[in-house]
C-alpha cells in the first residue's frame, strides 16, 4: 500500500473514530441529548470504547487470513487511544455527572455496584496499555515485554463486556453483539496460530523430503 492510500485511509479512521463524539457534542450544544443527557453521555462512550477495543483486537487475526491484509496493523494502535479515549469520558462523566466528584458516592458504588467494580477495572487495565503505546515504550520495555504488557488488552475487554451486561436491566441485549464478536476473537487467535503452526511443520517435512529426494 502506498502512502497517500495509507494517509487516506487513517483520514477517514479518524473520522469515523470521532464522529460519536462530535454528535455528542453538537447535541449537548443544541440541548438534544434527551431527557436523561447524563447517561446518553455514559451510554455513548462506554459502548463505543468497548466497540473500539474490540476492532483493535480484530486486526490480528484479520491479519493473519491474509498476508496482503499486513498493513492493518498500522491502525491497531489508533483504534486502541480511541477506545482508552472514550472510555476516559466515560470514566468522567460518572465521576464528574453522576457521583458529582463525591467521594462518599464513588466508596458506596464501589463498594455496593458490581457494575462499577468492573468498569473500574476494565479502566484500570487499559490505562498502562495507552501510556506505553508510544515508540519510544516499546523500545525501553523491549518487543517481549511489551507484547506480554499488551496481552491485558483481553482481561480488558472481557471486564468491560462484563461492566455493560451488569449495567443493563434483566432481559436486556444489548450487549449481545459485542459479547459473540469478542468471543469470537479470543477464540479465533489461538485457532489461528495453531493452523499457521500446522502448516509451517508441513512445508518444513515437505522441503525435508524435497531434499531426501535429490
Amino acid at each position: 500500500m502506498n502512502r497517500q492510500t495509507l494517509i487516506t485511509l487513517k483520514i477517514f479512521t479518524w473520522i469515523a473514530c470521532l464522529a460519536p463524539f462530535t454528535m455528542l457534542v453538537y447535541q449537548a450544544v443544541t440541548n438534544t441529548l434527551g431527557p436523561d443527557p447524563t447517561s446518553e453521555i455514559a451510554l455513548t462512550t462506554g459502548y463505543n470504547a468497548l466497540l473500539m477495543l474490540i476492532l483493535s483486537l480484530a486486526v490480528t487475526p484479520v491479519r493473519l487470513l491474509s498476508p496482503r491484509l499486513g498493513w492493518l496493523i498500522k491502525f491497531r494502535r489508533l483504534l486502541g487511544l480511541f477506545a482508552f479515549f472514550y472510555a476516559t469520558i466515560h470514566l468522567a462523566t460518572y465521576v464528574a455527572l453522576y457521583a458529582n466528584f463525591n467521594l462518599s458516592v464513588f466508596e458506596t458504588d464501589i463498594t455496593k455496584r458490581r457494575f462499577i467494580i468492573a468498569g473500574f477495572i476494565a479502566y484500570a487495565l487499559l490505562v498502562p496499555l495507552a501510556a506505553t503505546s508510544t515508540t519510544w515504550a516499546i523500545s525501553r520495555l523491549g518487543g517481549k515485554g511489551w507484547n506480554r504488557l499488551h496481552k491485558l488488552v483481553y482481561f480488558a475487554a472481557i471486564a468491560g463486556i462484563i461492566h455493560y451486561w451488569w449495567q443493563v436491566k434483566p432481559g436486556v441485549l444489548t450487549p449481545m453483539n459485542l459479547t459473540i464478536t469478542l468471543f469470537a476473537l479470543l477464540l479465533a487467535r489461538p485457532v489461528m496460530v495453531l493452523l499457521q503452526k500446522r502448516r509451517a511443520r508441513r512445508s518444513l517435512a515437505v522441503s525435508h523430503l524435497a531434499r531426501s529426494a535429490e
